[in-house]
């Protein structure tokens, strides 16, 4: 069987993209075509040792188009039974959801998504301030705690430690920002991108993780300061411009990435990775870097504030319920997923999963 789709939004995005990405919002100038790229995502899952029902659930670009990310559809084919695209509108997810009777032995599903990103920057200046709107439901919803970011105990006690004196929203989130940047490090142990689990780092002092653990962080802490923030969820597309540590291309199986942004009443949404500071410190070529170096000092700065989108926005989704899953909610939706008869697929092992996703810039 083979289905092929694209969204209903196809046409009037890939007409934007045609014209040089140029929509404007009412009232707005038109957007510049500088500095836009346009990336081809492949995910095909090739699924060894199926039993009973099996099923697969692959993560699409966000649902929503920003100013720094455009959808330009997805296609997708398989020998599924069924293959449908499902969307949670309360985190932007978007993801194809495919099911395979017990008879096949086989199970095969690609999806090829094309997506139109820009580098993106807020600036943090003081006089930048401007008042900016939300929708008042995502805001609230980007300050409750989840299962892992809880806002009280621990986490509340030690957000009022790292603001103390601090008033506004930017002035806290840069607080927390370099306190992360001071007392974590990244840990090549861990598994993935780590899982988030804020409450055990501070208690046990361990503040060791990977993405998906220090920029957890820096949103428990924020959301227990009153600052509306979220974590962002996707995948790395492209090598850098910048810094060799912060980028992949070709084969991305493992390039998932966690990043985070905070809501600033005078500037709206601002992007920070501060788990990415601690990849320079630990990765950056020749042999790693010292806090005190100025290629450290560089990504320090640039990632309070601006990130370099050789990157796909998948999501912001915390315990997410996948649709038909017959497992619990996963923390996050950033690698594909599989269950069969015999429980749910590693989804950090795609050799044994089995899946791969590859990257090119196609524009």
């Amino acid at each position: 069987m083979e289905r092929r789709r694209f969204l209903s939004s196809l046409g009037a995005s890939a007409a934007a993209a045609l014209a040089g990405l140029s929509r404007a919002r009412p009232g707005e100038a038109a957007e510049p075509a500088a500095g836009w790229r346009t990336f081809e995502v492949t995910t095909r899952l090739e699924i060894i040792e199926p039993s009973g029902i099996t099923r697969a659930w692959v993560p699409l670009p966000l649902v929503s188009d920003t100013d720094y990310q455009k959808r330009l559809g997805d296609t997708w084919k398989g020998n599924a039974v069924d293959l449908r695209e499902w969307r949670d509108a309360r985190y932007g997810v978007g993801a194809l959801c495919a099911r395979w009777p017990d008879a096949e032995k086989a199970p095969v599903v690609e999806v090829v998504s094309r997506v139109s990103t820009r580098d993106r920057a807020v600036d943090v200046s003081e006089s930048a301030a401007r008042p900016a709107a939300e929708d008042p439901r995502t805001l609230k919803a980007c300050l409750e705690p989840t299962k892992l970011l809880p806002v009280d105990g621990i986490v509340l006690q030690t957000s009022r430690e790292i603001t103390r004196g601090r008033r506004t929203d930017g002035e806290k989130a840069r607080a927390i920002y370099e306190w992360i940047v001071e007392n974590t490090f990244r840990d090549p142990k861990v598994r993935g991108c780590g899982l988030g689990d804020i409450k055990t780092m501070l208690e046990t002092r361990n503040l060791g993780g990977k993405c998906a653990d220090l920029n957890a962080l820096f949103v428990g802490l924020a959301r227990a300061a009153g600052v509306p923030a979220r974590e962002v969820f996707g995948l790395r597309v492209a090598e850098s411009k910048e810094f060799k540590s912060l980028g992949r291309a070709g084969d991305v199986s493992k390039a998932q990435h966690c990043r985070a942004e905070f809501h600033d009443q005078g500037r709206g949404w601002v992007p920070v990775d501060p788990a990415d500071v601690r990849k320079v410190v630990l990765e950056e070529p020749p042999t790693g870097r010292a806090l005190d170096d100025p290629v450290v000092q560089k990504a320090r700065s640039k990632l309070f504030g601006a990130w370099e989108m050789n990157y796909v926005v998948y999501n912001y989704a915390h315990d997410l319920s996948l649709p038909g899953a017959s497992a619990g909610p996963i923390p996050f939706l950033m690698y594909p997923q599989c269950e069969t008869g015999g429980g749910r697929k590693d989804s950090l092992e795609p050799a044994t999963f089995k899946y791969q996703i590859t990257a090119r810039e196609v524009i």
